[in-house]
């Protein structure tokens, strides 16, 4: 009996051989070159962690936290997908095998599966199905990409659910991209496929057949890689693409595009659509690689060092500010703890043009980074607080200014000025997940100030991930403190936004105002944070 065509077109993403191999950039990239032939796409993160949500996991070695308009806090490849495909993801965009598990043991606690044994197949795997089927709903295609590595335990029930699912559907309804790794070795000049023949074996043992090979390397091989895959593979070699280090993440697309992997996706899928128009993205690609005459150098105060994707959506949106103002950002990597342990590491802000005060939680490093918002104060130099940088900068002018005991109550709960507090209603739930301010905020701006000039209207929204906030029992000694209060909640109980007056650039926010800034349209409050260290140099 024949299946019945789906509505949605699936492009399931996978990789081999080992992690962190490309498969987020590579899915966001399949959007992008969809997008430019005026599909309508949407893209899915199925994340086998047994975590609820990525709240929770450490940065340091997870990446950042991305929080989406909706509040969902997850994987860094949203922001990814969110900054190639200029599109706005919600919560359904982020499945983690804790979410899937708790509503299965949900629906089992409720009777809802009427008294049958609860198992991984079909009731875990049904329940992802179903959830990525009413994720895809409405458009005309949906990518879902799925974390690890084939082969892990904990990504089984995903890879067994996208299988099952391949099943329901008509066999142009749906293709899967593996994302493998060529290793090269420079003792014998050889590149070896075995890893990447390996990978697609193991994916074949599940039970699915990749449709198209992406060969991720360091350096470029020779296409001859290319015919040897598709021998051991079983892959045609059109559909082949060799992915080698790019200078920039930005040219994915292109090099995709470039290999016909466009036109392979569509025609496996029956698509039709119009040529890809990727005029727009080959200028950021463009910005990106050009080597501007001027340079910034810009401070970054950071705790966590092992892993620069900690930051990720914050340096990408610098860089892209960067290019809007013709000039080179140059980031500088300042450890907040090496800051408080030895004056003489204070020497690393002399000569910067900006200093940004990273969003963070805790104690540590929380000394540095006050020392770092004073010295940019009363040196002149652009700051721009994100988030916990913004509440640094508050406790920094409150010191200046006589409260020299003045902290948060994060870093210290008996502190005698506890100019940064928790929000009453979340006291007691300060290391627990989902319990703060998240999503979308609207914020009013005050006329006459820095950040009404920036953003050029009244009142705007911004993503927010925090839980401590500007105590208001403090609100008015700001104007002694050198502060100015440039954006309140509507209902005027929350501080969103502080700016120094007479200062060249010292602006604080509550937000994560760098979520939704885009490469080709970077966001307004760094661009101008840019364009005021490039005054300074």
């Amino acid at each position: 009996m024949a299946r019945a065509r789906a509505d949605t077109k699936y492009v399931f993403v996978t990789g081999g051989v080992l992690s962190g191999v490309g498969k987020g950039i590579t899915a966001a990239s399949i959007g992008t070159i969809l997008k430019a032939r005026g599909l309508s796409v949407n893209i899915q993160k199925c994340d086998p962690y047994l975590n609820v949500d990525a709240g929770t996991l450490n940065p340091a070695e997870h990446g950042e936290c991305f929080v989406t308009h909706d509040g969902a806090e997850t994987d860094l490849d949203l922001g990814h997908y969110e900054r190639f495909m200029d599109i706005e993801l919600g919560q359904s965009s982020s499945l983690m095998s804790g979410r899937i598990l708790r509503e299965v043991i949900d629906d089992e606690r409720a009777g809802k599966y009427l008294g049958k044994t609860v198992q991984i197949i079909p009731h875990v795997t049904n329940h992802i199905q179903e959830t990525v089927a009413k994720t895809a709903k409405g458009f005309d295609v949906h990518i879902a990409e799925v974390g690890g590595t084939v082969g892990d335990y904990e990504s089984l029930s995903f890879i067994e659910a996208i299988r099952e699912l391949s099943l329901k559907l008509d066999p142009q309804d749906c293709l899967f991209v593996h994302v493998v790794y060529v290793p090269y070795l420079g003792a014998s000049g050889e590149f070896k496929t075995k890893p990447a023949q390996n990978a697609v074996r193991e994916l074949r043992g599940l039970g699915i057949v990749p449709d198209i090979l992406v060969v991720r390397s360091e350096v470029k091989p020779s296409k001859s890689i290319q015919a040897k895959l598709s021998l051991f593979s079983g892959v045609d070699k059109n559909a082949i693409v060799l992915l080698p280090n790019a200078q920039t993440i930005y040219q994915v697309p292109l090099t995709l595009e470039d290999s016909g992997i466009g036109d392979v996706i569509t025609g496996r899928l029956g698509i039709r659509a119009h040529q890809a128009n990727l005029a727009a993205w080959k200028r950021v690609v463009k910005s990106a690689l050009t080597k501007y005459r001027k340079t910034v150098r810009v401070g970054v105060i950071a705790k966590y060092l092992d892993n620069q994707d900690t930051y990720m959506s914050l340096t990408e949106a610098l860089r892209a500010s960067g290019w809007a103002n013709d000039v080179n950002v140059e980031i500088e990597w300042i450890d907040a703890e090496a800051l408080e342990k030895d004056k003489k590491n204070r020497q690393q802000l002399e000569g910067l043009d900006g200093v940004v005060g990273l969003p963070g939680f805790g104690s540590r490093g929380s000394e540095g980074k006050i020392w770092a918002a004073t010295y940019a104060y009363e040196n002149k130099v652009p700051y721009l607080g994100i988030c916990l940088g913004m509440q640094i900068s508050i406790i920094a002018m409150a010191r200046r200014a006589g409260l020299t005991k003045a902290n948060s109550t994060e870093f210290d709960a008996k502190t005698p000025n506890p100019v940064i507090s928790t929000m009453a209603e979340q006291i007691g739930k300060e290391n627990t997940g989902g319990t703060m301010r998240l999503g979308d905020w609207t914020c009013v701006l005050e006329r006459g100030t820095a950040a009404r000039k920036i953003y050029g209207q009244g009142e705007i929204v911004e993503r927010h991930r925090h839980r401590y906030e500007a105590n208001n029992s403090y609100r008015e000694q700001y104007e002694k403190w050198g502060l100015k209060i440039s954006g309140l909640s509507p209902d005027g109980n929350l501080v969103e936004m502080i700016e120094a007056p007479g200062h060249p650039f010292f602006v604080g926010t509550q937000a994560h105002p760098e979520f939704r800034s885009r490469p080709n349209r970077p966001h307004p409050l760094y661009t101008a944070f840019i364009k005021a260290s490039l005054a300074k140099r």
